[in-house]
């Protein structure tokens, strides 16, 4: 496991008896302008994996809609502008947006229990994080989000080693 914080991979660690990958993004906009992205429908279909359906408050039922089947989450943090935590399947999904200069620091926490997907999902959200610059930015990617996944499996394969490498790619994203 890899321990540095500040760039865009993510950090596996543990958790308890589960597993927590954690992104830190500093990123050039305001906090307002990336909690909309977070929790706004037409800014978090531009890069969150899934449709999201249902409202953001404590308690409230999310389900998850994709092509490759539609599941059940619930909110269990709702603190505008600053956090938004959520069951998304088994894992528990944090965002917390605080200012950072003139722009605002991201922290992503995907806590999980199979220690072996953490590459696999680890390459996922950095996608996403990546989808996510591009919308606060207003431009279009050159590249799609399996194309990302892809470009960064194999580094975090490398960084998280062997046992956070044991479940592989997800249908339709081919290692390199």
């Amino acid at each position: 496991m890899t321990s540095q914080v500040d760039d865009k991979y993510g950090v596996l660690e543990p958790a308890g008896t589960r597993w927590r990958l954690r992104y830190t993004r500093h990123l050039k906009h305001a906090p307002d302008k990336v909690w909309r992205a977070l929790t706004e429908p037409e800014h978090l279909q531009t890069w969150f994996p899934q449709k999201i359906v249902g409202g953001w408050a404590v308690a409230a039922t999310l389900k998850f809609v994709s092509e490759n089947g539609d599941f059940e989450g619930k909110v269990l943090a709702y603190e505008p502008p600053a956090v938004i935590e959520f069951l998304w399947g088994t894992d528990t999904i944090r965002f917390e947006v605080a200012p950072d200069g003139s722009g605002s620091r991201l922290t992503l926490l995907d806590t999980f229990d199979e220690q072996g997907k953490a590459a696999r999902d680890a390459a996922g959200w950095h996608a996403c994080l990546d989808l996510l610059e591009q919308e606060l930015d207003a431009s279009k990617p050159s590249w799609t989000a399996t194309e990302r996944w892809q470009q960064v499996h194999n580094t975090y394969v490398e960084r998280l080693g062997p046992a956070a490498s044991t479940i592989g790619p997800p249908e339709g994203a081919q290692a390199r």
